[in-house]
């Protein structure tokens, strides 16, 4: 019966925390998210467009699970704070975090898509 018993707990335990090994294959994926959404700004060069892509990349990377969710937060907190210690105004990294988080938590990035921005971002 103890046996019986411990074995369910260890069930339970390992139902709990499964899939955790999927992690890493997400946060993979988020970042490689992350990097299409910085290449497409780099290339597209539309003005006013920064705050979409950051909200497209956050929000590609955290569809695509926790360790994209963590992946997206670590690059994009990286980024503005790098930004911010160069020099780069307050009030535009501000915003730019609204929109890393705005997407990272499932909203829609076109909220902040500028008018006349190609249909191919």
């Amino acid at each position: 019966m103890k046996l019986l018993l411990a074995g369910l707990v260890l069930i339970l335990i390992v139902e709990t925390h499964a899939q955790w090994y999927k992690r890493p294959g997400e946060a993979a994926r988020g970042a490689h998210d992350m990097w299409r959404a910085y290449s497409d700004m780099r290339e597209a060069n539309y003005k006013n467009s920064d705050k979409y892509f950051h909200a497209r990349g956050n929000y590609d990377a955290a569809n695509r699970g926790p360790g994209g969710r963590w992946a997206a937060r670590v690059i994009s907190d990286g980024r503005e704070m790098f930004q911010s210690a160069s020099g780069r105004g307050y009030e535009d990294s501000r915003a730019d975090q609204e929109a890393n988080r705005h997407g990272r938590n499932g909203g829609d990035p076109n909220r902040y898509r500028p008018p006349g921005l190609p249909d191919k971002y």
